[in-house]
């Protein structure tokens, strides 16, 4: 498993009955974790002093009950600033976990000696946008969401980074692949990291099981003659690791290069325990 154990910021002090207890700078909050399906005691304080607390509905969804915590506020990983905001369906525009990603590939721009032309697709709130650009690389960040563009915008400015080589675009993936296909655009590192289930600006469905592979082929067509990596994220549990590398060592084989995938987790402070939060596969030159 690949851990994201770098965090300062950040932690996941406890775990129980279906939620875990997280630090968020000076903010504590519990969410829902579909993984945790263990009885342990609460015994950590801050199950009782929490900041915000999702409920989840058993008729679907849930809501938010908050207990002296702001609209937004601020958390770091390294020079990069993310800013954050409890909003629909249990989340706070990031996940920590990805982090062991973000380590991962800025080491490889870094050291990679040439300009690197980067595509980050369902980009979200930017997390992975704005340390591929920390790191040196030109970045085309695409997501359908605009008020997700918005968000990460606001990311890069908090962080220092308004003034670094990045293209922030509101549009459907796959189309936007499919034109720069026509365009003849090319990239040499891809990181996506797509919806179980989503729907584009004009209600295209994504359904990850039957789009993800035709979608990493397609992608193939953008890449560089020297493509550095390609990192595709699941949050889908059936689809396991190896699933993800032999994805991308089928369509990859052309290029010299080596697959791995694991799971990715984040640690558990009282127990000791990697809580699991995905998968990743992860293509190299």
């Amino acid at each position: 498993m690949w851990i994201a154990d770098n965090w300062k910021d950040y932690e996941i002090i406890d775990c129980s009955k279906g939620e875990k207890l997280e630090r968020w700078g000076q903010y504590i909050l519990v969410r829902p974790d579909p993984q945790v399906i263990w009885d342990t005691p609460r015994i950590n304080d801050g199950w009782r002093r929490k900041n915000g607390h999702y409920h989840r509905s058993k008729k679907g969804g849930g809501e938010w009950e908050f207990f002296n915590l702001p609209e937004q506020w601020q958390t770091h990983y390294g020079e990069l600033t993310f800013n954050l905001k409890p909003f629909s369906f249990k989340h706070t525009g990031l996940f920590p976990e990805q982090a062991t990603n973000w380590d991962w590939f800025s080491e490889k721009i870094k050291h990679a000696g040439r300009p690197i032309k980067v595509l980050n697709l369902f980009a979200y709130t930017g997390g992975a946008t704005l340390a591929a650009a920390a790191a040196g690389a030109s970045v085309t960040h695409v997501d359908a969401s605009k008020g997700m563009v918005a968000w990460a915008r606001e990311n890069a400015a908090s962080s220092g980074l308004s003034d670094k080589p990045i293209r922030w675009l509101v549009d459907d993936c796959v189309k936007f692949v499919e034109r720069e296909i026509r365009r003849g655009s090319k990239y040499d590192a891809i990181i996506m990291d797509p919806p179980s289930y989503g729907r584009g600006p004009k209600g295209e469905i994504w359904k990850i099981e039957d789009a993800i592979h035709p979608f990493i082929k397609l992608c193939t067509q953008i890449l560089s003659d020297r493509p550095l990596f390609f990192l595709v994220n699941s949050y889908t549990t059936g689809l396991a690791p190896a699933v993800l590398a032999y994805m991308l060592g089928t369509e990859l084989e052309k290029y010299d290069g080596h697959v791995e995938a694991q799971e990715i987790g984040l640690p558990v402070t009282c127990s000791g325990l990697i809580l699991p939060c995905g998968a990743s596969g992860r293509w190299s030159a």
